[in-house]
């Protein structure tokens, strides 16, 4: 469902750069004016006042990080991106047209995957190589992490691949063929979501599918303050302070929620129509009021500041 949904974004944008939206031109967006409009923000609470900035594309922003002093945001026909501060971005060659979905951080390496088994690495975010992929070029890479000296990516047909250089990577047996659409690391453990699907590894090789007690399709996960916590494309939010015992809190939306992050003692989520949801605790979350009206993709955290991207070069940044 994710990927069909990005799919149609993917077309949308296309018609809009053939309606004279190229040029690297970003177009009035509804709800927020231009991207820059959002002036030089700052002055609000982190993860509550947000601020619409000028991402230098028009094409969607699926996947961010942060590492070696730089954001990196990463999106459709292999957009790149990145930023000092947030603030300014500077738009990146990534060598290859097909959409990048996700990246991360990790060991001195960023590492970024997206479609038909697409993998890049660089060491600064500027300057990109790709990396030969093990897996059939037919099948997307829908997300990547780290953690424990280990990257980690999965997609397709429970695809999961590992590597502990971010170049030589091996494909692991998830035992299952659903699509997975995040991963992440802490408390020792990977975790990894799909459609009805969760599924941990203390080592990133052995795979163990959980139960929870609920049908849905998981897009996201995170860790942070003991406790993970994963979206769904109904609004759904399970959490677990194991990975094991899941628990799902009751909330007041039922649209798609894309990504999820945690940082000063806040996670945030993200999803369509703009949608920013905020908790100090995982149980408790509270709807945020965000500048543009477009769908948000993913989310992160450091140095104070919440980055989220979106539909058609969106980027917000809290404070």
């Amino acid at each position: 469902m994710k990927k069909i949904f990005i799919l149609a974004l993917l077309i949308l944008s296309a018609l809009l750069t053939a309606c004279g939206g190229g040029g690297g031109t970003v177009p009035s967006l509804p709800g927020g004016g231009s991207s820059g409009s959002g002036g030089d923000g700052g002055g609000g609470k982190v993860g509550t006042t947000w601020t619409l900035r000028n991402s230098s594309t028009i094409k969607n922003l699926l996947g961010v990080t942060y590492g070696g002093g730089t954001f990196v945001a990463v999106g459709a026909e292999g957009t790149i991106v990145t930023s000092p501060d947030g603030v300014n971005w500077t738009q990146r060659n990534s060598g290859t047209r097909n959409a990048l979905f996700s990246v991360t951080y990790g060991n001195g390496l960023f590492v970024a995957v997206g479609d038909n088994g697409t993998i890049l690495t660089s060491s600064d975010g500027v300057n990109w190589t790709q990396q030969t992929s093990p897996i059939n070029q037919y099948l997307d890479l829908l997300e990547v992490t780290y953690g424990n000296g280990l990257f980690v990516a999965v997609g397709d047909n429970g695809t999961i691949l590992t590597s502990s250089d971010g170049v030589n990577w091996t494909q692991q047996n998830s035992g299952i063929r659903t699509t997975l659409h995040s991963v992440t690391y802490g408390h020792g453990l990977f975790v990894a979501v799909g459609f009805d699907t969760i599924l941990t590894s203390s080592d990133g090789v052995n795979w163990t599918q959980q139960t929870f007690g609920t049908f849905h399709g998981f897009l996201g996960v995170t860790y942070g303050n003991g406790l993970f916590v994963v979206v769904s494309d109904d609004g759904t939010i399970l959490t677990s302070p194991d990975g094991v015992n899941w628990t799902q809190q009751t909330l007041n939306t039922n649209g798609w929620l894309r990504g999820v992050t945690y940082g000063n003692g806040l996670f945030v989520a993200v999803g369509d129509n703009g949608t920013i949801l905020t908790s100090s605790d995982g149980v408790n979350w509270t709807q945020q009021t965000p500048p543009i009206k477009l769908n948000l993709f993913d989310v992160t955290y450091r140095n104070g500041l919440f980055v989220a991207v979106g539909a058609f070069g969106t980027l917000l940044t809290s404070p």
